[in-house]
């Protein structure tokens, strides 16, 4: 009996071609959503860093609109939408409305947080595919095995002989889709892992740059109220 894959491939019913079509679907796409998500993290925490550089000195000058006009030059810098949502914000209360400073520091905070959440969501944008294929790509590699144990005993039983090697070979073709499914799990689950600690990451950089520009929203309330009128 030959059991390569081809082999085995021939030998399959169609419930276990199809769960083995599903299989390498889970893989291609986890694998596709890889490599996407890795690409666009690289993008930002280059844009991110170039970003921050620049931004930097622009506070420290006291030119926000030199720091805003920054921010949209890098489009897929997370600090840079952070930034830029916050000093936009503050810079619009800070001029039409007739909020206090504090207030006005509030609503910046607010929209901040807002840029926050909506840019992990997008980051997080297909990694939930990752972990639903880790998590059940060994229970549908399962089924297969277990209808092709049903197939195989079935065989046995129609043609009346016994033993191991009666249905050697129908179990063998069954524990492929378990070993297919482990072979697609477990690189889902690494890559999700492996995902989700860049998102942390850049969560953490959020919320870093997001407390020192309120500090700067607080220092620029205490004394001219308004970002765009400063001098």
């Amino acid at each position: 009996m030959d059991f390569g894959p081809v082999a085995l491939w021939q030998s399959m019913g169609m419930i276990a071609r199809a769960v083995t079509l599903l299989l390498l679907v889970m893989s291609v796409y986890s694998l596709t959503v890889a490599v996407e998500r890795a690409l666009t993290y690289r993008k930002a925490k280059k844009e991110s860093l170039d970003f921050a550089r620049q931004v930097t000195q622009f506070l420290k000058q006291n030119r926000p609109q030199d720091a805003i006009a920054a921010a949209r030059k890098y489009k897929h810098s997370h600090l840079a939408k952070v930034v830029a949502a916050g000093l936009l914000e503050f810079q619009n209360e800070s001029q039409l409305s007739p909020l206090t400073g504090e207030d006005v520091i509030e609503a910046a905070r607010r929209a901040i947080e807002r840029t926050s959440l909506i840019t992990t969501a997008d980051f997080k944008r297909g990694t939930g595919g990752l972990a639903t294929i880790g998590a059940t790509a060994p229970f549908v590699g399962l089924f297969g095995t277990v209808i092709g144990i049903i197939n195989a005993f079935k065989g046995m039983a129609l043609t009346g002989s016994g033993g191991i090697g009666a249905v050697s070979a129908g179990i063998a073709e069954a524990l492929v889709t378990t070993a297919f499914g482990l072979f697609v799990a477990i690189p889902a689950v690494w890559l999700y892992n492996y995902l989700s600690q860049k998102i942390e990451r850049f969560q953490v950089e959020m919320s870093n740059s997001s407390s020192e520009l309120i500090d700067f929203f607080i220092k620029q309330a205490g004394g001219t109220h308004a970002v765009g009128i400063s001098k």
